[in-house]
Order: structure tokens, then C-alpha cells, then sequence
């Protein structure tokens, strides 16, 4: 049986030895960072119809406003997608996500 040194080890007794302490984990979900992402998500997704719409139906003069109408439609995407589904992630418990993972707004 190989020797291990449990001299510098940490764990959860370590840390919840004085009684005076309370080892909580408070893992609600954060509203406005929820709130933002979805909403960056909604018009994301506008943006990119309404810029497709606009570039195939030359609205609004050339193709060159729905070009950049779809462009940031897709800015606002990628970050809305990512932390819904992160948000999404964490309320259904997937390991691995944490309503922590969402950065305060």
C-alpha cells in the first residue's frame, strides 16, 4: 500500500471545523444577468432576420444596410446564446454549470 501524507491536505471537515462559521453556497440565479442575455439573444435574432430581410429585399436602400443590420444581429447573438445556455445549463443541473459561470452585470 503506497504511503500518502495527509499533512497539507484540504478538505470539507477542514474547512467547516469552527462552529461559528457557516459553509454556505448560495447558487440562486442571477435575474438581470438572465435578463440581459436572453434579451441580447431576442434581438440577435431579430437583427439577423430583419438584416436578411433587408439585404434580399434591397429595404432601406442597398444591400449594404442589411449586411450590417444581420453583422450585429450575429454580435448580439453570440454572447445572448452563450449565456443563455449557460443559464439554461444551471437551472437544469447539468454538471459542470454554475449560475456562478454568469459574470455580474
Amino acid at each position: 500500500m503506497a504511503y500518502v501524507d495527509h499533512t497539507f491536505s484540504i478538505s470539507d471537515e477542514d474547512i467547516m471545523t469552527d462552529s461559528d462559521f457557516a459553509y454556505t453556497v448560495h447558487n440562486r440565479p442571477p435575474v438581470k444577468e438572465i435578463a440581459l442575455s436572453v434579451s441580447l439573444l431576442v434581438f440577435g435574432i431579430l437583427g439577423i432576420v430583419s438584416g436578411i430581410f433587408m439585404a434580399v429585399n434591397h429595404v432601406g436602400g442597398d444591400i449594404g444596410h442589411g449586411v450590417f443590420f444581420a453583422i450585429l444581429g450575429a454580435v448580439l447573438f453570440i454572447p445572448g446564446f452563450y449565456y443563455t445556455r449557460i443559464a439554461y445549463y444551471a437551472y437544469k443541473g447539468y454538471k459542470g454549470f454554475s449560475f456562478s459561470n454568469i459574470p455580474p452585470v
